[in-house]
């Protein structure tokens, strides 16, 4: 798992996710680091495996993170900026993580790859929003599969804005960028990280 090579985990590592859930950390199964899992609703309800004592979860916002400054060893994110509406709620998001952690690992689509991964259809994040209102609910896979209402369409719309990658050193000066690619040709996602 490049996450585990990069970052070098230990036992002792204390960890926040913010957006994340239990399984991403049972797949990491070669490290057993305390991880607090911090989400925008209470994860426990919805948790389809026992919980083991080195999880903590707490309901809160990444945009606004209660904790002290690096109160964490590192600070992990999968696919969850692109998640939080504004390119100003994104810059609070950054700024979060920079400050509550010592390190960081934040993954995130990228907006030039040319396939929507939320919507699982290409090209459609490019044309302009009142194009997309008008296709997402019968010309997108996720539309077929969830039909969503004209307000669920309107919601996803608010919700999700992919991030280029000069929007991302920006956002996280002095952190390393990396690449994944599609095909080896194609930027799929970056993941930033701090050391």
């Amino acid at each position: 798992m490049h996450f585990v090579r990069t970052m070098n985990p230990t036992n002792e590592t204390k960890v926040l996710d913010v957006g994340g859930d239990f399984s991403t950390w049972q797949l990491a199964d070669s490290i057993s680091c305390p991880v607090t899992l911090l989400n925008i609703y209470d994860i426990n309800s919805n948790a389809t495996t026992s919980q083991s004592p080195r999880f903590q979860t707490v309901v809160g916002d990444g945009c606004d993170l209660s904790f002290k400054d690096r109160s964490f060893d590192l600070v992990f994110s999968n696919s969850v900026i692109e998640h939080v509406g504004t390119w100003e709620n994104q810059k609070k998001f950054a700024t979060e993580a920079l400050r509550v952690g010592k390190s960081i690992w934040i993954q995130t689509p990228a907006r030039g790859f040319f396939m929507e991964p939320h919507l699982i259809t290409p090209f459609i994040h490019y044309l302009p929003r009142a194009m997309q209102k008008r296709l997402l609910r019968n010309f997108t896979v996720w539309g077929w599969f969830v039909r969503p209402s004209a307000d669920e369409v309107e919601g996803f719309l608010d919700e999700v804005r992919l991030l280029t990658f000069r929007e991302l050193e920006i956002l996280f000066p002095q952190c390393t960028i990396t690449k994944e690619k599609f095909l080896f040709v194609f930027t799929k996602s970056y993941t930033v990280y701090r050391k």
